[in-house]
């Protein structure tokens, strides 16, 4: 069974970075598409932030260039580079992985990011 594993969050001051992590477990093949999703208090989850196999990425309009997600050295891992974090960037960060070995896609259990100002 493949799981993800998630870790990076805490508590950071307005402007400050934080980097998260994740890696998948169990999967003995390469996985499609990883990325990462945020849901703040009352609000809807959201994406922030995909790669590819291949390298391509995407990120939430929101970002506008404070973030930057890679592939980690190990297989299927992701790294997500948060700078100039701001109050509106508090929120509970979950890893997704998707795949077609996946039969879809699998979610990490989340790490909660709060920024103080």
């Amino acid at each position: 069974q493949v799981q993800l594993e998630e870790s990076g969050g805490g508590l950071v001051q307005v402007g400050g970075s934080l980097r998260l992590s994740c890696a998948a477990s169990g999967a003995s093949f390469d996985i499609s598409l990883m990325g990462w999703y945020r849901q703040a208090l009352g609000k809807q989850r959201e994406p922030v932030a995909q790669i590819t196999r291949g390298g391509d990425t995407h990120y939430g309009d929101f970002v506008k260039g404070r973030f930057i997600i890679s592939r980690g050295d190990a297989k299927n891992s992701v790294i997500l580079q948060m700078n100039n974090l701001s109050p509106e960037d508090t929120a509970v960060y979950y890893c997704r992985a998707s795949s077609a070995a996946l039969n879809g896609q699998i979610w990490g259990q989340g790490t909660q990011v709060t920024v103080s100002s």
